[in-house]
């Protein structure tokens, strides 16, 4: 009974740590690359986050940058499809036939000033679905694909 007991409260503390974790990662991991931003430098790591039903946030360590959905006015999706090179050489020549995809999404938004702002991010693969949709369904604003095939990624 004793172990059953300590089985049990060592699963409740597993989950409460497992959830207290999940909240930290809260978000999409990606990258500030460029833009109109002097408060951040670019390829800056952080997590996008679309949850909140009022603002677009971007967190870094030292950072929390918070864009009502309101001011967005502008979202791009875009890749960058690269053959794998590098592994090709080292690995094996099989490598030229993967394609590598970097996925970018870009927002306009308009500031407190009044003026036009732009960002550049990189996110994940996996990531890069749920953002898009929030972002057009929190902002009204439609997707604009690069080309056919970021449309094709983009939606699925």
């Amino acid at each position: 009974m004793r172990f059953l007991s300590f089985k049990f409260g060592s699963l409740i503390s597993a989950g409460l740590v497992a959830a207290v974790l999940s909240a930290a990662n809260a978000g999409s991991p990606a990258e500030y690359l460029g833009g109109t931003l002097s408060s951040l430098a670019p390829k800056t790591s952080g997590r996008l986050d679309t949850r909140d039903p009022q603002s677009f946030l971007f967190q870094t360590r030292q950072t929390l940058l918070r864009i009502p959905y309101a001011r967005i006015n502008q979202i791009e999706y875009g890749q960058r499809v690269d053959r794998r090179v590098f592994e090709a050489i080292v690995i094996s020549p099989l490598f030229l036939l993967a394609k590598k995809r970097a996925h970018f999404l870009t927002l306009g938004y308009e500031n407190d000033d009044g003026q036009q702002q732009a960002m550049v991010f990189r996110v994940e693969k996996d990531a890069i679905r749920p953002v898009l949709v929030s972002l057009e369904a929190r902002t009204g604003v439609r997707v604009v694909y690069q080309d056919p095939e970021a449309r094709k990624g983009g939606k699925g």
